[in-house]
């Protein structure tokens, strides 16, 4: 195939694929960083309740984790991004390597405490990019039957926030009934799937956490700063 076969192309900034950048050395060894984001305001939400679950079992796992709390985030775009709030999970969201979402299921979808804290995420900011090429697993709680809506739209956004999110999943059904008076939740098959989640989580933070920079340069973004003005 020749040039004159693909005249809407800029080959010079098409790469083929560099096998030696998928093998990565030397590779970081610090513990992973994992950021976890729920989506309630309750005093006893089901969501943090679970993430904190999550976040027990990613330190036996040997990750370095932090929580952020939601309380006190205003509204996107209702103040600067200067506030404290907001900076607070920008920085922990550059700081990490792989995040957990998880939010109620209300009204058929993610909560808006837990939409608030992505949309005050912007896809660049500066050369920053806050959440791409970080590994992402989702999970969610619900008050009636078993529902996937929420991951379902938390996997969406993943997506469109450029993370890798891994196949397994977390979906928490009558929540209420999960979970001790000592706010610990109970052995079930529901328990046990949340660790399978924060296992593949853990393998697909490693695997991929030093190849990151390498997945998501994007033919479009290197042939970008060169195009020329398009005509009307």
């Amino acid at each position: 195939m020749t040039e004159s076969d693909l005249p809407a192309l800029h080959p010079e900034y098409l790469e083929q694929v560099d096998l030696a950048r998928l093998e990565p050395q030397p590779r970081v060894d610090h513990p992973p960083r994992i950021l976890l984001l729920y989506g309630s305001l309750r005093s006893r939400s089901f969501s943090r309740l679970l993430v904190l679950e999550a976040e027990r079992i990613l330190k036996v796992l040997g990750a370095e984790t932090r929580v952020f709390d939601p309380t006190g985030l205003p509204v996107a775009d209702s103040v600067p991004a200067t506030h404290p709030k907001v900076q607070e999970l920008r920085e922990l969201s550059i700081w990490s390597e792989g995040q957990v979402w998880c939010s109620p299921e209300r009204h058929g979808n993610m909560t808006a405490v837990f939409k608030n804290q992505i949309d005050w995420l912007p896809l660049t900011e500066g050369s920053i990019r806050p959440t791409q090429g970080r590994t992402l697993a989702v999970m969610q709680v619900s008050g009636g039957s078993q529902s996937f809506n929420s991951v379902n739209g938390l996997r969406v956004l993943g997506r469109w926030m450029r993370m890798f999110t891994i196949p397994n999943q977390s979906s928490v059904p009558m929540a209420y009934t999960q979970f001790g008076d000592d706010d610990r939740m109970k052995p079930s098959p529901l328990y046990d799937r949340m660790v399978d989640v924060m296992e593949e989580l853990m393998k697909f933070t490693w695997l991929l956490r030093d190849r990151a920079d390498y997945l998501v340069d994007r033919y479009s973004e290197r042939n970008s700063e060169h195009r020329l003005p398009e005509k009307l």
